[in-house]
């Protein structure tokens, strides 16, 4: 698959001459062909709903957009929860998702009226005593452990992590929570992560499936949502086939007719929270090359660094670039593409085959759409850059101002420091 930046070198120099860069910049075209796509892939099931992942893109502008194809928010935080709520959203439409979860964010999501997904059989205790009772609605985050396989293939390793209850938690945990006065009960999972496979969700879904029959059959819980979560990945790399969603909602569909069907459970709805398929695809961080360096190898440095795109730092991700202005030129030149963290490992490519590039130039690093942004962090001293929405005709609107050291030095109001300033430098 080729990779086509959504923005044109022109555009850019007229986008930097009101915004510098580093900046994000989010497609809105695609945001909605997508979101439209997803619902649409579902729409057979009566009581689908995706709940937008906060923690991949926390800006109300764009889940604003997403709001208008029906969808909710997923949080994992009280900050993401406030967002949600301050921007409209009622309580049935966030899903509170949490792990290792401080009693303080508990009573805020009871309180709003957010779905609580349990992530630990201790919480059961943990809830009932925090806010006084249990409500009648609650989901439990399913961990089957070992390793989670499609084919031959092992897509990820859940025995390692840390979320979700075991198999045998479930059973107790439904009994335990029927007996509390609990009515309708959800189960969620989350078994890999990024995964470019249209059999991914089919698999996952078959699993919870037939979780779902036993727990009913075993417990009497009345079921009334499955929660498939996220992991639908990105294809970061040229050579990847994208998911293709509509194969995705088809093969949950023939899934949910030959086991949950017949077991009488036709009525479960389906929720998924997907965030780096909702949006990934669909941000840019644009980058200006500032430096050249010839030493043992060839670095250019770019105004960016890992504070604006931490992927390739913290898991050694792909990312692909493009040279704006030179689409076309032969990708005859290797460089290592890099920031100016004192870290070593602040580097946005490394050994990568890239046209020459000339201080001045502008680079697209693709798909930081979505844990772009929002992974960002002040190490160094370093600033989070501005957040930019391309609308459909073209005119581009700043979502996020870029931080100022004013931001930075906020929290030392409690020392004098702050009055001390030289605000000048800026």
């Amino acid at each position: 698959m080729e990779k086509k930046p959504f923005v044109t070198k022109e555009q850019i120099e007229e986008i930097v001459k009101t915004y510098p860069t580093p900046f994000h910049i989010y497609d809105e075209k695609g945001i909605r062909e997508n979101a439209r796509a997803l619902k649409e892939a579902f729409a057979w099931n009566p009581g689908y709903k995706e709940f937008f992942a906060v923690k991949a893109t926390p800006n109300p502008f764009l889940i604003n957009i997403l709001r208008e194809y029906g969808c909710g928010c997923d949080c994992s935080s009280l900050t993401e929860l406030m967002l949600s709520h301050a921007i409209g959203m009622k309580g049935e439409d966030i899903m509170f998702s949490s792990n290792d979860t401080p009693a303080n964010e508990f009573v805020y999501a009871e309180k709003i009226g957010a779905i609580i997904n349990l992530d630990d059989i201790t919480h059961i205790d943990f809830l009932e005593k925090t806010i006084g009772y249990l409500p009648k609605t609650l989901s439990c985050r399913y961990n089957p452990g070992g390793y989670f396989s499609i084919s031959n293939s092992i897509m990820d390793n859940p025995g390692d992590a840390k979320y979700g209850f075991t198999t045998e938690q479930m059973f107790e945990g439904f009994r335990i929570l029927k007996a509390k006065g609990v009515e309708n009960f959800g189960i969620h999972a989350f078994l890999a992560s990024n995964t470019v496979t249209n059999d991914y969700y089919p698999t996952l879904a078959r699993t919870l499936f037939e979780l779902a029959v036993k727990l009913k059959k075993e417990t009497g819980a009345h079921i009334a949502f499955i929660n498939l979560s996220g992991g639908i990945g990105t294809a970061y790399r040229p050579d990847q086939e994208p998911n293709d969603i509509r194969a995705i909602g088809e093969g949950v569909r023939r899934v949910y007719e030959e086991v949950l069907v017949p077991a009488g459970m036709g009525d479960v709805a389906i929720y998924t929270e997907l965030g780096r398929f909702m949006m990934a695809p669909f941000g840019h961080l644009v980058t200006k090359a500032i430096h050249e360096k010839h030493t043992h190898k060839e670095y250019i440095g770019v105004d960016a660094c890992a504070v604006n795109l931490m992927r390739p730092a913290m898991y050694g991700a792909y990312h692909h670039i493009t040279v704006l202005g030179k689409e076309n030129a032969p990708c005859d030149h290797m460089y290592d593409v890099t920031g100016s963290l004192c870290e070593n490992n602040d580097k946005f490519a490394i050994d990568r085959m890239l046209p020459e590039i000339q201080r001045g130039d502008y680079l697209v690093i693709h798909d930081t759409g979505a844990h772009g942004f929002s992974m960002g962090y002040n190490y160094n001293g370093k600033l989070k850059s501005a957040e930019l929405l391309l609308h459909e005709d073209g005119s581009v609107e700043l979502i996020r101002r870029a931080e100022t050291p004013k931001d930075y030095f906020a929290t030392f109001d409690c020392f004098d420091i702050y009055n001390k300033m030289d605000w000048e430098a800026v």
